[in-house]
């Protein structure tokens, strides 16, 4: 079984293919020019990396013709919300145009490929209190156009399956973490401050946004396994929400993180670090998902978020997460 992976150098692509070659898959990885190796480097000799720009519709035409994936796991995006303030054409550009050259490929060489789309809770935008635990048949009112770009992945993975037959799975995953998570991603930038003000490389003071947000954490490597269940056992045609169905605020998830260090560390609110609108509550109903695959969480929080910071405390200083 051969299966594609976009992103694979990325922090869900690096697990994502270490889970898949646990399980005996041939993984073929796309990345870019300037992608970072620094996440797989311990898997280069069981990877088949090719160059292709997604957004490219001849690259990706190239690559699919040439491996025929057996399953491929859509993980390439522009996935951080802020930039998508910054650069809103950029990241619809980049997140539409990516799938659609790919599911063009898939139809156009005809393969059976199941395809597993990862969309996003943030899709779910402003959502009523009593609307949550939230479910797939929830209202989307996206309020980021990193938000906007994910509903047009979604609505486009349906039509695909609907007016061409692709055997397309959508997955809307709430937050997750662990190692390797970025450093602009909340979890982990509150981790490698701690890290480096333990290694003395900042004043021990914290930097914060928001910390009223509540969001559903679940640990990459439950989602790695979610995404490779969604094509084992999900329905084509059909979303899933990914999450915990847990919620924790940011201020809780930072006096947990604290509590892993004997720093002593005084936390300052940063007016940068707030956005221009942000969703104040994400908690998700996975029962959909969970009946489909017998999937569910199995790594606590806690332990996920030591293992995030004890990955940053394992890095040397200057070295991205990204």
């Amino acid at each position: 079984m051969k299966a594609l992976v976009t992103g694979v150098s990325g922090f869900v692509g690096s697990h994502m293919a270490e889970f898949l070659l646990q399980k005996g898959v041939e993984v073929v990885g796309t990345i870019r020019n300037r992608s970072r190796m620094n996440h797989i480097e311990h898997m280069l000799r069981d990877l088949h990396l090719v160059e292709c720009e997604l957004r490219d519709p001849f690259s990706v035409e190239t690559l699919v013709k040439t491996e025929k994936p057996d399953l491929i796991f859509h993980l390439a995006a522009q996935s951080f919300v802020p930039t998508s303030w910054n650069a809103p054409m950029d990241t619809i550009n980049n997140n539409i145009a990516g799938q659609l050259h790919i599911f063009e490929a898939v139809r156009r060489f005809d393969l059976p490929s199941k395809i597993q789309i990862a969309c996003s809770s943030e899709e779910y935008g402003h959502v009523d209190p009593h609307e949550t635990p939230i479910l797939e048949s929830n209202p989307l009112r996206p309020l980021s156009p990193y938000a906007i770009s994910k509903v047009a992945q979604d609505l486009m993975g349906y039509q695909y399956y609907k007016s061409y037959g692709l055997h397309v799975i959508r997955t809307r995953t709430f937050n997750h973490t662990g190692p390797r998570r970025g450093e602009q991603f909340v979890t982990s930038n509150f981790a490698k401050q701690i890290a480096d003000i333990e290694k003395r490389l900042q004043p021990p003071v914290m930097s914060v946004g928001n910390l009223e947000a509540k969001r559903d954490f679940t640990d990459v490597r439950d989602v790695v396994r979610a995404y490779w269940l969604a094509l084992e056992k999900g329905q084509p045609g059909e979303v899933y929400n990914i999450a915990s169905g847990t919620c924790w605020s940011i201020a809780d998830m930072l006096k947990l993180l604290l509590s892993f260090s004997d720093a002593n560390i005084e936390t300052r609110q940063d007016p940068a670090r707030m956005r221009p609108s942000d969703v104040e509550l994400l908690l998700g109903n996975y029962d959909n998902f969970h009946a489909a695959t017998g999937w569910r969480p199995e790594i606590p929080f806690e332990r996920t978020m030591l293992d995030l910071l004890n990955y940053w405390r394992s890095q040397s200083h200057g070295e991205s997460g990204g």
